[in-house]
């Protein structure tokens, strides 16, 4: 049966590839299984939430707008302007404002809109940090686009060196994937880096697409955001489009309720692919989500759950593995010397899963997988199940 060959040129899901690796060993006996592994937060989701679905259960029945409602968007804009001080004809809500069903959708498929598709041996490229969120890559691939890993480690701030890329590349680039916070590491991109990446995006004319989804969640200064460089640089939201979630932000991944805002011309098109191909989000949940971005006192709270998750990490593990307290995100980045053993440790010792920082990343056509020593810990849990998880983590490695 013919099928689309670029289903060859996907690559397995960490996830998938982690159950590959763990499930022929048994757990620790006696301990209870603790699953660090995935960035989904565990707290439960605002009451504010529930009550809103609940007032809206009426709407359940009438198909709702791809492009969310006015409330939602407007909702969005006043966001964006409290978080960022921005002025506020900067953003328009009906012109720069893409609601979403969850980002993950929507990073897929905005590669295509972006992307011309060239001959087989004139593939346009798009270009991602490595370690790289596997949505990325799977855009690119199906966009028809040649996905090119810039390699971030420790040396760079783990971001890709923007001042090593070849021209040539540069002018065959179609989109350009940079994550801030950073994941897995958990690290923030600078005003200058952030700068020079939306000047190489207008000098070769291709789209930065910034997924700024764990922008809400830091440990000490809030991170720099890509609109805040736009106020900065006059307004002008040309070749960018930035992606924000409530998953994170406030712990209701379930409600897939997420944002693109940027580049009207990229947004229009965008909207109208969606009318064909995009899930649209129930009126309820609309609401709920407006609810949510008008509200900043439950991410509060739930931001300093995570800094003491932070605490308690620092103190188990503060002066081994490479340690730091990640400026953004939720992730702990540790360089344990070989990933792929230490997780399989974890699990046969400590009956803990974490990720191998290898199944995050790509090996270069040099064979280096800048993830290769590393794992990533999610630190999602309560604090009292983090100390237990971390007190076993330290112990076994």
């Amino acid at each position: 049966m013919p099928l689309n060959r670029s289903l060859n040129d996907l690559r397995n899901s960490p996830f998938v590839a982690l159950r590959s690796l763990l499930d022929p060993h048994t757990p620790a006996s006696g301990l209870e299984t603790l699953a660090l592994t995935i960035g989904e937060p565990q707290n439960q989701p605002p009451q504010l939430m529930k009550d809103t679905l609940a007032a809206n259960d009426h709407l359940y029945g009438k198909y709702p707008p791809v492009d969310g409602t006015p409330a939602l968007r407007e909702a969005i804009v006043g966001w964006l302007n409290r978080r960022y001080d921005l002025p506020l004809d900067m953003i328009q809500a009906n012109t720069h404002i893409a609601p979403v069903n969850g980002t993950k959708e929507a990073l897929y498929m905005l590669a295509s809109v972006v992307t011309d598709r060239g001959e087989e041996d004139k593939k346009p490229a798009i270009l991602m940090p490595n370690p790289y969120y596997h949505v990325y890559h799977a855009a690119a691939v199906m966009a028809g686009a040649k996905p090119v890993f810039l390699n971030a480690t420790k040396d760079t701030n783990f971001f890709p060196d923007l001042d090593g890329l070849d021209e040539a590349l540069l002018e065959r680039t179609s989109a350009f994937f940079l994550c801030s916070p950073s994941n897995p590491q958990g690290t923030v991109a600078g005003r200058e880096y952030l700068e020079k990446a939306l000047k190489l995006a207008r000098l070769y004319d291709f789209t930065l697409i910034m997924d700024e989804c764990y922008t809400e969640i830091y440990d000490q200064d809030p991170p720099i955001g890509m609109m805040e460089v736009v106020r900065d640089l006059g307004g002008d939201l040309s070749n960018l489009v930035s992606f924000h979630s409530l998953s994170k932000r406030s712990s209701a991944a379930g409600l897939r309720s997420g944002f693109v805002v940027g580049d009207e011309r990229i947004i229009r098109p965008f909207i109208n692919l969606r009318n064909f191909a995009g899930a649209a989000n129930p009126l309820p949940a609309c609401a709920a989500a407006a609810a949510l971005w008008e509200d900043d006192t439950h991410v509060e709270e739930n931001r300093t759950l995570y800094q003491q998750n932070i605490s308690i990490a620092e103190k188990h593990l503060g002066n081994r593995f490479d340690f730091y307290r990640p400026p953004g995100g939720f992730f702990l980045w540790l360089n344990v010397g070989d990933g792929v053993e230490a997780t399989k440790k974890l699990w046969t010792e400590g009956a803990v899963r974490v990720l191998p920082g290898e199944y995050l990343a790509g090996t270069t056509e040099d064979g280096f997988n800048p993830g290769k020593e590393y794992i990533r810990i999610a630190l999602v849990f309560d604090p009292q199940m983090m100390d237990e998880a971390l007190t076993r983590i330290a112990n076994i490695l």
